[in-house]
């Protein structure tokens, strides 16, 4: 999509968010638009150019204040980076936010100065790379339902379960992970942070999926797990809170890896429809239903593109919107799929081929939707939000 903003406004509102885009645009075109079709097509993970991002670009750790080494910036920050490097690549930009929102943002505002003296600094220099446990194999949306236990027993903790659809899982060295106390009827969560290396510690099975296929999956299984007690994160059976607040900064993070799709497809139907393609003697963006298809399409996305900025601008780890990030990614994950199926139908054959990233942006955009919460679960939190709001001004 034509870039109209590189100014101060909703979208880069400093100097260092506008600095922040331009930076991380020139890297997206560079490196990360030639490796995409391989890496996809391979369902291999670039890890030399994953760790560039912490030791060179230094974008791990963005919502970290900089006394502990991060950027000092805020979620409009992170909402920019995904965004940029979405257009490009966004498998890769999926296990960015694993590691950066899922991992180090939840971690940092969770954790105790101990914790992170021990861990920040590997996951912040790409050292490491991390993710988060949430999803089971029969408990996704609903968390509450989740089956994996944690014991403890002296100076340790022992955990037992499984987590499905885990980014990183496969090449993660540390993960954030919850799990129920004690016992199954426990309708609380508790929060603690696992090494690689832990006793009872293995990867399940790979997933093979429809898109994202170069941020790998796969499942997190705990056989009698020890974690030492200091590993625990926060208080124990209080863990649902920084969960539901993290997500919300997630959900947001999600729907610009939407926004991001959807630019770059509004900018290749629009470059094929006006500078090449010709039909009966005419460019193809002279047809009627072509330009429907366009106009629409970019339209719906600067539409939803303002409201993740809007929203984005009222998401922190002190202030709450749930409301808002469920809004932000039900309406760009929805727009995401829409667009990049019009772009597909007005390339006609070359948007179903490979030649163009079209078909793989149209793939990737599908799992926008289900993860951080279906967007069947986002209308149902909207509705909540909505009664509990109207219920309490009518009293």
């Amino acid at each position: 999509m034509i870039d109209i903003d590189r100014k101060h406004n909703l979208y880069n509102p400093t100097e260092d968010h506008l600095e922040l885009r331009e930076n991380i645009g020139k890297f997206a075109k560079n490196e990360l638009d030639d490796q995409a079709k391989e890496h996809d097509e391979l369902e291999k993970f670039n890890e030399p150019l994953f760790r560039k991002l912490g030791s060179e670009l230094n974008i791990f750790g963005v919502t970290v204040p900089e006394k502990d080494g991060g950027l000092g910036l805020d979620t409009t920050a992170a909402v920019i980076i995904h965004e940029e490097m979405s257009q490009y690549d966004p498998a890769f930009t999926l296990s960015y936010l694993a590691h950066e929102v899922l991992f180090v943002n939840n971690f940092y505002y969770s954790s105790n100065e101990e914790q992170r003296k021990r861990y920040l600094s590997k996951v912040m220099t790409g050292e490491w790379i991390a993710g988060m446990g949430m999803t089971e194999p029969g408990a996704g949306t609903d968390v509450l339902g989740m089956s994996t236990v944690a014991v403890k027993k002296g100076s340790k903790y022992i955990l037992n379960g499984t987590k499905q659809y885990i980014t990183n899982g496969s090449i993660g060295d540390i993960f954030l992970v919850y799990a129920k106390l004690n016992s199954l009827d426990n309708k609380k969560m508790t929060a603690f942070i696992i090494e690689k290396t832990f006793k009872g510690f293995s990867v399940g099975k790979k997933e093979e999926k429809m898109g994202m296929r170069s941020s790998p999956t796969s499942q997190l299984i705990f056989e009698d797990m020890e974690v030492p007690e200091e590993n625990l994160i926060g208080k124990e059976n209080e863990a649902i809170i920084h969960m539901m607040r993290n997500l919300e900064i997630e959900r947001v993070t999600l729907a610009a890896q939407s926004i991001g799709i959807a630019k770059r497809c509004v900018d290749i139907m629009c470059d094929y429809s006006i500078r090449h393609r010709e039909a009966f003697g005419k460019k193809l963006v002279d047809f009627g239903q072509i330009q429907k298809m366009i106009a629409e399409s970019y339209v719906d996305c600067s539409q939803a593109r303002a409201l993740v900025y809007n929203v984005a601008s009222m998401v922190n780890p002190e202030i709450r919107n749930s409301l808002g990030s469920a809004s932000a990614k039900l309406a760009a994950t929805r727009m995401a799929e829409s667009v990049s199926r019009n772009a597909i139908q007005v390339m006609g054959g070359y948007g179903y081929c490979r030649e163009y990233p079209i078909e793989r942006l149209h793939r990737d955009s599908i799992l926008l939707s289900i993860g951080g919460g279906t967007n069947e679960a986002m209308q149902k939190n909207i509705i909540s939000d909505l009664k509990r709001i109207y219920e309490k001004l009518m009293g």
